[in-house]
């Protein structure tokens, strides 16, 4: 059976959709799986050894020249990539217009489907003229969890139960880490994701700076990566008043990926980097500022710390709590160096 995922962005939706393929293979160890993705995010999908082919789509920008030759070349290849092959079942979970009409362009197997999301949950950005390109449409609740959704779509469409922790399945090629970044430390170190695009989600400046006292007690490098040039000087206003703080250069996003999958703890927002930290299992606190924690909070290990809601961001002593819990467990302390206590 060949199988396409039409799930193109972004960072955070891209890992949360690692687990359908998980279940997808568990229940069809003989399917060919493969992935549309927005072209930045490819490295990320490649992480996932189930995943065959990755179809790569430019969808950001090729919005920006879209009259030019070299952009139609682009879509006509493209289009000639979906289809290579026959597909008998192309989910799209993202539930866009845009992507249902990029699974209508996907060439079907005698009998296929294309399958897709029925409804919107509470504040998603679904639009519902894409159930027009499905042969059928799965109905999720209103509150179901970014993850078990995509993986709800999958199990009623191909006869099977979703049980089980999420599996993510995603670990680095060794070709791409046979050579560490020259920034990585070579000792243990906290990471802070403090950037998101929007003001309400961010955590207050002065609460990260008593965090980083707590963990310079701990003998903890924290960490300051930045996307942005806003982010950047956020990040330099923070480290100016950590005495533990390394503000980090631009890095691309696998490396960016590095950085979380080797951290000794991480504490970020609702970002798409902090969910990274969260899918590989990385002890992790995630902050809730401003959006709603049962849509994407880490809920598969027990390495993972959910803290605050909508309208009611963690306090500093929840924090402080949440990485004196983290640093009683054996994952904590064998990632920060730590040599566990006889007893």
């Amino acid at each position: 059976m060949n199988i396409l995922i039409v799930r193109v962005s972004s960072l955070g939706d891209v890992v949360h959709n690692m687990p359908m393929v998980s279940d997808i293979r568990r229940h069809y160890p003989d399917a060919n799986i493969d992935w549309v993705v927005e072209e930045g995010y490819t490295g990320l999908v490649r992480m996932n050894p189930e995943v065959r082919r990755i179809i790569p789509i430019a969808l950001r920008r090729w919005r920006k020249s879209l009259l030019s030759a070299a952009t139609r070349a682009e879509i006509a290849h493209f289009r000639r990539q979906l289809k290579l092959d026959a597909y008998d079942i192309v989910f799209d979970t993202q539930g866009l217009l845009k992507t249902s009409v990029v699974m209508w362009m996907v060439r079907l197997a005698p009998g296929g489907h294309r399958i897709g999301l029925a409804n919107a949950t509470e504040g998603s950005g679904y639009e519902p003229l894409s159930r027009l390109f499905h042969t059928k449409s799965v109905k999720v609740g209103l509150h179901t969890h970014a993850v078990l959704r995509a993986r709800q779509v999958a199990a009623q469409a191909l006869g099977y139960s979703v049980d089980g922790a999420a599996d993510f399945n995603m670990d680095i090629p060794e070709s791409d880490s046979a050579t560490l970044p020259a920034w990585l430390p070579e000792v243990p170190y906290a990471v802070f994701f403090h950037g998101t695009a929007r003001a309400e989600k961010q955590w207050p400046a002065a609460d990260w700076i008593q965090i980083a006292g707590l963990l310079a007690e701990r003998g903890l490098l924290v960490l300051l990566p930045w996307g942005s040039d806003a982010e950047k000087r956020h990040a330099e206003h923070l480290s100016g008043h950590m005495s533990n703080a390394r503000v980090l250069p631009r890095l691309p996003l696998m490396e960016a990926v590095v950085l979380a999958q080797r951290a000794a703890l991480v504490i970020g927002v609702d970002t798409g980097l902090t969910h990274i930290a969260a899918a590989f299992k990385r002890p992790t606190i995630e902050l809730y500022c401003d959006s709603p924690r049962w849509k994407t909070e880490g809920n598969w290990s027990p390495q993972i710390i959910n803290l605050g809601d909508t309208g009611t961001a963690p306090t500093v002593e929840q924090v402080a709590e949440a990485i004196n819990t983290l640093a009683k467990t054996a994952d904590w302390r064998k990632a920060a160096g730590v040599e566990p206590t006889r007893e």
